[in-house]
This record gives C-alpha cells, sequence and structure tokens, in this order.
C-alpha cells in the first residue's frame, strides 16, 4: 500500500513522547508498505535532525515554520471556535504540499495521528482515513482547570472546550479513529459519533532496553520523562511532596534521579531536597536505569523533619481554608491542590509565586485573617439559634 502518514511533530530522531509514537508506526508501516510522511520543522537543527527519516521512509515533506508566527495563529483563533491548537499546527506551506501529494499521487490510506493535524486531511473523500488522537487532548486541557490559577485556567478551560467540539466533528470525518489508553478511548467512544474506535498504547523497545548485565543499586528511583511538559512535573511535585518524605523516613539511604529534558526552574530546585537528583537531557538513559548515573550526596532526613513539615502545611492548609483559596481536606500532604492554593495566595497578595510551604508563609497569612473573639463566638451563636427558632 502506498500510505500518507501526517503529524504534528517531525517524528525523527524519537526523542520525546510526541515524536516516538509517530516514528514507532513509520518504521511498523515502511517495512511492508510506501509511506510518505509529512510534518512540522520549527528551527534548521530539527530539519537537519529531521533528514534522518529518510532511511525509514519512501519520501518525506517538512512544512517550515516559526514559533513567533505559530504564536500568532494561535491568538488569533481565541476569539472564534477554533481551538487555538489547531493555529499552532497549521502551515499554509505545509498544507499546498499534502494537497499537491494527494492530486499527484493514488494513496490507498492517509494515516494522521494527533487531532491538530486532522485540519489537513479532514475534508479529502475517496481514502480511507484513520486517525490516531494519542492523548485526548480536550481532556488534557479540562483536567488542566483543575491545577492552574486564575485566570489561566480559564484558557484552559476555553481551549478544552473548543478542542472537544473538534474532536467530535473530527471523529466523523474519518474512517477508524483511535487513542493511546483504554480511559482516552473510553472519552472518545463517550462522543458517540458512530465511528468504529479502539486503542492501542506506546510501545518499548525492548531490544534497545535489554539489560547488559551491568550491576544496578538497588536504592536508587529513576523517573524518565521530558521536564518541560506540565503531566511530569506535576507527577515529580506530588511525588516528591507526598510519597518521597515517607520512603525516605523508612530506607534512608533511597536515592531519586529524574532524567529529562528542559526542567524548568520549579524542577531544578528540588535538588535542594535530600537525595533527588534532576539530570537535565541526557544523550543515553540507559544508563540511569542501572544507577551508572552517579546521584548528589546529601544528607538524610529525620521523621521529625518529616513531622515538622506536615504539621507546617497542615497549618497553611487550615488557613487558606479561612482566606478561601483552598476547599481540600486538612491533611498535611503537600499535593497539587495545596500548591494552587499557595500560589494563588500569593499572586492575589503580590508575592513571589514559589507555591511553597514555608513558615514565613503561614505567619504572614494567620498575621492577616480577621480575629475571632469570644463576643464574635458568642454573636454567631445567637444568629444560630435565632435562625433555627421556631
Amino acid at each position: 500500500m502506498k500510505i500518507l502518514y501526517v503529524c504534528h511533530r517531525f517524528p525523527f530522531p524519537p526523542k520525546r513522547g510526541g515524536k516516538i509514537r509517530p516514528f514507532n508506526m513509520i518504521r511498523h508501516f515502511a517495512q511492508n508498505h510506501e509511506v510518505t510522511v509529512c510534518s512540522l520543522v520549527r528551527s534548521d537543527e530539527e530539519a537537519a535532525e529531521g533528514e534522518g527519516i529518510a532511511t525509514h521512509c519512501a519520501h518525506f515533506e517538512m512544512g517550515r515554520v516559526s514559533n513567533a508566527v505559530q504564536n500568532v495563529r494561535m491568538v488569533a483563533r481565541l476569539p472564534t471556535l477554533e481551538p487555538s491548537s489547531m493555529g499552532y499546527f497549521y502551515s499554509p506551506d505545509l498544507a499546498r504540499r499534502i494537497k499537491a501529494l494527494v492530486q499527484a499521487q493514488k494513496f490507498d490510506l492517509i494515516f494522521v495521528h494527533c487531532s491538530s493535524v486532522a485540519q489537513y486531511v479532514e475534508n479529502i473523500n475517496g481514502i480511507p482515513k484513520i486517525l490516531d488522537f494519542g492523548d485526548m487532548d480536550s481532556q488534557k486541557w479540562l483536567e488542566y482547570v483543575r491545577f492552574k490559577p486564575f485566570p489561566l485556567n480559564l484558557g484552559y478551560w476555553l481551549e478544552g472546550t473548543k478542542m472537544e467540539r473538534a474532536e467530535r466533528r473530527l471523529a466523523t470525518r474519518f474512517d477508524l479513529c483511535t487513542a493511546t489508553t483504554r480511559a482516552e478511548w473510553a472519552s472518545l467512544e463517550g462522543y458517540g459519533t458512530g465511528v468504529p474506535t479502539d486503542w492501542f498504547p506506546n510501545g518499548v523497545d525492548a531490544d534497545f532496553f535489554q539489560p547488559d548485565g551491568a550491576t544496578y543499586d538497588p536504592d536508587t528511583i529513576s523517573f524518565i520523562g521530558r521536564m518541560d511538559y506540565y503531566p511530569n512535573q506535576e507527577c515529580m511535585f506530588d511525588f516528591c511532596d507526598r510519597v518521597w518524605p515517607l520512603l525516605k523516613a523508612r530506607r534512608p539511604q533511597l536515592k531519586l534521579v529524574i532524567v529529562g529534558a528542559d526542567p524548568i526552574p520549579a524542577v531544578r530546585k528540588l535538588e535542594e531536597r535530600d537525595g533527588i537528583t534532576v539530570t537535565g537531557s541526557v544523550p543515553d538513559v540507559r544508563p540511569v536505569q542501572t544507577s551508572r548515573i552517579q546521584p548528589k550526596k546529601t544528607p538524610v532526613p529525620t521523621s521529625a523533619h518529616v513531622a515538622q513539615q506536615s504539621r507546617l502545611v497542615s497549618q497553611l492548609q487550615a488557613a487558606l481554608s479561612r482566606t478561601g483559596d483552598y476547599d481540600g481536606e486538612v491533611d498535611g500532604l503537600m499535593g497539587p491542590m495545596t500548591r494552587a492554593a499557595i500560589t494563588t495566595y500569593q499572586k492575589r497578595n503580590g508575592l513571589p509565586e514559589t507555591g511553597k510551604a514555608t513558615a514565613e508563609l503561614v505567619s504572614l497569612v494567620e498575621s492577616r485573617l480577621p480575629k475571632i473573639t469570644a463576643s464574635t463566638q458568642t454573636d454567631r451563636l445567637s444568629g444560630l439559634i435565632a435562625d433555627t427558632g421556631p
């Protein structure tokens, strides 16, 4: 078969999630079929690296874009019903290239990875088409609403709502739609479009990651993933806040190595905690799996320190509950809701937005709370009695 494969990030080299899944599909298809790859590149470096896809497909087309122009296209879609994501991944040049290919050649299948580039082929008829959503982006944006501070959360709500509408429409323009996980497939199936749907997970190159027999450190945990990706960041923030202190209290010699490109400053600051190393990008993640990247030496936290920090977080949760910034349980655990509440309070009061629980912040919040006196309590009780009287 002749397959036209369209994806949102140029799939070579496969060094991030948005490239790994499509690259492995292309490599699989190319074993028995003639594959033409069409995608975007955003820099000269990405274009030069992308040339390597030539050994894995029959032909490829690159649509050159700049982030500055794509950002303008995103903003231009804000007052419209079209998601801004569609603007970020739209290129008139790539659209012309795809149109010319379809007119000049007879493709047996069009395969699209990611809903944001389905726009290039959604109106093409007469050729079987498959849309692999991968992530259901609308649900991801809507989930972010819970964790992002105001007014940023409104932007995610708007994009998620518009994206969900677009996903429903796009699903009806393809012959088969797929997703990466069972949960995402359930969201897709829940649209009730009547189009056949399924899911297939990301795989692991078992040969590449085959253990080489070298010894490993049983007291080292590694987390591997891009650290400019919000879900990965929240995963590590939550793990380091809630789980890591408990593990260290039971196993003081434990070490955590966080490996991934472009860690934001808040991720870098995790290195200040006992036993944690943030490496940034590495040429090969396999040495991390056997702990041949040496973590930094740090002091071991005591149980008393863990208990003290938990009491501090509980105090802050209780105080932020009274300010209206936190509506979760006062449990002493520094999770995403607590961090978001802290950031919201700090922003509203012109403080540095660290999202961290400190003794200084607890004192500040408590000092600004209205004082509850005995007379105040008596007045409130009298009011309640009056309200519930016969």
